[in-house]
């Protein structure tokens, strides 16, 4: 069991206990536990009962408790709490905005114990009467559960890598290794899966949708010649489109595009007739090949037309990474372990560390005097680990009123300046835009992070006027954050293509917390290939030498 799990079930049990008015000493020591276990460096699963019980923190009691899963995967005084709790309770601590206090009074003094009766409840106003509750906090749980609803099915790409490659390997065992193609949003890199698609080129179809149908724990949508559909154990939708050999491209090409792409390439070629390679249906189309990431319906047809597409950006292009966390502030992993696995085992240039600032104190942020301490270090790192270069950098927080979290003095001792909003996200679109662009317009920002403070399936965001923080961003020489935390992807790859027409740089920043976090730049580099990105146009793509003029010119200017 990984450390990630274990914490998940101590969460769990801290909630259940605090739900069933436990004792509060224990609830908080478990509360504390499971923070403390997420951010371990080393797996739990790797050590002795003794070892556990020596950490700092945990001690006898909860190292048994994380013992018993690590032997049986469960733990039996979890088990009983669930037990206990109706299972619509415990679907409401997953909710946004609502913990196990208002919970208790939705459950024991409301007598609510669905999800579906606590959005009734908020329909008819029943929230507001409730001790602990009004009007606002009863509309936040409304929308918070229309979220949810609206989530219903829906998976992350890198959520659901695992099961594509799982029906690839699967469908191919089915077929006798009948080669099958992955299609659909998942082979354009959306970052929201509806259905997983598959196609499948002469296959024994009667046998295939017998051994299909069979498959345990499935719903059968659609069970066609051409198409088998079902819902699996996971609730995603699976689709299998199925084919003769001489049909393969074109159905394939068809299953991959969004439905305005495929209209419109209809305009230009026969999709009724087979063809040897996709390229080939661009050719006969007058058109430049679209790679599958572009094939949404927007400009890409256009722009192929008059062979004007860019070269998009590949994960070999990028040089370094901006914008990492260390255990300074809320990482895992020290400054050197990081700038040692960018250069050894990514073979990076650079390393840019944005530590949380003073504000973030949720989060360890950095007081003026340990940013100072903090580039000791670094200045320390860089001449043992030359040429390799760590840049002093901070994800420094903006402030209700724009403003950022440190004097100037302080800011112009960095190389660059994430400027991120972490708190007050609950903000009209007017209020958002203008906190934003106070910020750009900071001297010392260079890069504005995650700019809608969004993830993905869980928190829409604040509305932002795009077109306003872009050209701020342009007229003050900020670049924008392509934040490749899968969660994130924030700025959204629609408008990415503005973003570059108005002359800003995109940087592809993976925000990781350890080591691991790392690797979510290749989920930044599946997006911006979406909106366009060419390595020319992406900041963490300049080597290290052009990203020391790039900051160095930043900050005379």
């Amino acid at each position: 069991m990984e450390n990630k799990k274990i914490a998940s079930h101590l969460k769990l049990l801290s909630q259940l206990m605090e739900l069933h008015h436990h004792n509060p000493f224990k609830i908080k020591s478990i509360a504390n536990s499971y923070f403390k276990i997420d951010k371990l460096p080393f797996k739990l699963a790797e050590k002795t009962l003794a070892e556990i019980e020596a950490i700092d923190g945990i001690g006898k009691s909860l190292a048994a408790k994380i013992w018993e899963l690590l032997q049986s995967n469960t733990l039996q005084e979890l088990e009983d709490l669930i037990t206990q709790t109706p299972p619509g309770v415990i679907e409401m601590l997953a909710i946004k905005g609502i913990g196990p206090k208002k919970i208790d009074i939705i459950w024991n003094v409301l007598a609510i114990d669905t999800i579906g009766e606590l959005y009734y409840a908020c329909n008819e106003n029943r929230l507001i009467e409730a001790k602990g509750f009004g009007l606002k906090t009863q509309e936040d749980i409304k929308l918070a559960i229309e979220f949810k609803m609206a989530s219903n099915g829906k998976f992350l790409y890198a959520k659901i890598e695992q099961l594509n490659q799982y029906y690839l390997s699967l469908l191919g065992d089915l077929t006798s290794n009948i080669k099958v193609y992955a299609a659909g949003e998942f082979r354009r890199k959306c970052e929201i899966i509806n259905q997983l698609v598959f196609v499948i080129a002469g296959a024994d179809i009667a046998l295939l949708h017998t051994l299909v149908t069979a498959l345990p724990n499935i719903e059968i949508l659609e069970n066609t010649p051409q198409n088998i559909v079902f819902k699996d154990s996971n609730n995603a939708t699976i689709n299998i489109v199925l084919c003769t050999p001489n049909a393969l491209v074109t159905q394939l090409f068809i299953a991959t595009g969004s439905p305005a792409h495929i209209l419109q390439m209809s305009k230009y070629v026969d999709l009724a007739k087979n063809y040897t390679s996709e390229n080939e249906i661009y050719t006969l189309a007058g058109m430049a090949y679209i790679a599958p990431e572009l094939r949404e319906g927007t400009t890409e047809i256009e722009k192929a037309l008059q062979n004007t597409l860019p070269q998009l950006i590949v994960y070999q292009d990028l040089k370094g990474t901006l914008h990492n966390h260390s255990n300074w502030s809320d990482g895992v992993n020290t400054i050197e372990e990081m700038a040692i696995y960018c250069r050894d085992e990514l073979q990076m240039q650079y390393l840019g560390l944005c530590d949380h600032s003073k504000s973030a104190v949720y989060a360890k942020g950095l007081s003026i005097e340990r940013v100072l301490q903090q580039h000791q270090e670094i200045e320390s790192l860089n001449k043992k680990l030359a040429p390799f270069k760590i840049f002093k950098g901070i994800e420094a927080d903006i402030l209700g009123d724009g403003s950022l979290d440190y004097p100037d003095e302080i800011l112009t001792k960095f190389d660059f300046v994430v400027a991120s909003i972490h708190q007050n996200l609950k903000m009209d679109e007017q209020k958002a835009t203008t906190r934003l662009i106070k910020a750009i317009e900071n001297p010392h920002t260079t890069i504005l992070g995650h700019p809608t403070g969004r993830l993905l399936l869980s928190r829409k965001g604040y509305e932002i006027d795009y077109k306003k923080v872009i050209d701020a961003c342009a007229d003050n020489n900020v670049a924008i954050e392509i934040n490749a935390n899968p969660l994130r992807l924030d700025l959204d790859w629609r408008w990415h293509q503005y973003t570059l027409d108005k002359g800003v740089k995109l940087c592809i920043n993976p925000d990781a917390h350890r080591i691991e976090g790392f690797l979510d730049m290749h989920y930044g580099v599946h997006i911006a290939r979406k909106g366009g990105l060419t390595a020319q146009n992406c900041l963490n793509a300049f080597n290290l030498e052009e990203m020391i003029a790039y900051f160095t010119a930043k900050k005379r200017k």
